[in-house]
């Protein structure tokens, strides 16, 4: 009876991560035709919505971090929104407020208007330009999927993610997130420069006609069903090795490597595993395999962990990179 039940699991799997397959090319490919030169970055913000996260884009001004944002809203069928984080912007501003207002009868009664994180897919711009208060108030709705207003709870919608942006070279008058709030992110994605090739192709297609909106190839329901198959695709014992091994030789407490040990102030959590572990599951499916390999988890090892980990004061003295340490740790792996 049990091998039975096994086997249709099984199949049931194989014929769903197929079909989501498809789905998803549609997808890469809509996306693909919008945005030029960012290949990685569209990858990796996929992951992040398929395993349920949020995302942290980090890059200069104009490489299209909220073009992105509105690509991904219109082709994956999400109410998306934008908020510009300036220093006085309050939790009120994103979260909503209460109001004081007559009813019909002549009482007077309040009545909550819901801010503008009561959508799908938020993109929270330049997000270390609000003060800390601002800045937990849209942290803590993220971790909690809801919004407490004068006692009282409202859910926020269902998918619910967050991709914010931060501005690497501008940091005078910013509010730079406290490492604990960092971690709430799933992964970090560096923004580069885009290609010859592409910024020639960009080039062209936006200073003429404009264009027409990219169309839509999955829904809202789609993206949550994804997300519960991601959950269900076996991960191999090997993987599941590679994963720890990875995440706790990070952590300088309990380090094997020397450059570990001498250039961190400290490693990533338990959390830091478990997103490597749904970001691995996610790399796969966007490449239509059926179950994570090592390639994932080196793949992704960088915007997991770069923001999970800080480099000590001699470290930074001396120049050090958080890239090289990963860059170790990868290859410790093998």
């Amino acid at each position: 009876m049990r091998e039975g039940a096994e086997a249709q699991e099984a199949t049931f799997l194989v014929q769903e991560v197929e079909k989501l397959g498809q789905k998803l090319a549609g997808v890469r490919s809509a996306i693909g035709a919008a945005i030029y030169g960012q290949g990685d970055v569209v990858e990796q913000s996929l992951i992040g919505l398929l395993s349920g996260g949020h995302v942290l884009l980090v890059g200069v001004p104009g490489l299209g971090k909220t073009r992105l944002v509105e690509t991904l809203g219109q082709v994956m069928g999400l109410d998306a929104r934008r908020v510009q984080f300036t220093p006085d912007l309050m939790p009120a501003d994103i979260l909503g407020s209460e109001v004081l207002e007559d009813q019909a009868d002549g009482r007077r009664g309040f009545r909550f208007l819901k801010g503008p994180i009561f959508c799908q897919l938020l993109m929270a711009d330049e997000i270390n330009r609000a003060s800390p208060r601002t800045q937990s108030a849209l942290l803590q709705a993220m971790q909690e999927q809801r919004v407490a207003i004068a006692g009282e709870i409202h859910p926020l919608p269902r998918p619910f993610h967050v991709l914010a942006t931060q501005n690497p070279i501008e940091q005078e008058g910013t509010y730079p997130l406290p490492e604990a709030q960092l971690d709430r992110f799933l992964l970090e994605i560096a923004i580069s420069y885009p290609d010859e090739a592409a910024e020639r192709a960009m080039l062209l297609a936006t200073t003429g006609a404009p264009e027409a909106p990219p169309p839509q190839a999955l829904t809202a329901a789609d993206l949550m069903a994804a997300q519960a198959l991601i959950r269900r695709m076996p991960v191999g014992e090997k993987v599941l090795e590679a994963i720890l091994r990875l995440i706790r030789g990070a952590r300088p407490e309990s380090a094997g490597l020397p450059i570990v040990r001498d250039s961190l102030a400290w490693g990533p959590g338990p959390r830091a595993a478990q997103a490597l572990m749904l970001a691995s599951r996610a790399r796969a499916v966007l490449d239509g395999r059926l179950s994570p390999s090592l390639d994932d988890v080196l793949a992704l090892a960088e915007p997991v962990l770069r923001h999970r980990m800080a480099l000590n004061f001699a470290a930074r003295a001396e120049g050090a990179k958080l890239a090289d340490v990963i860059a170790a740790l990868k290859a410790d792996l093998g």
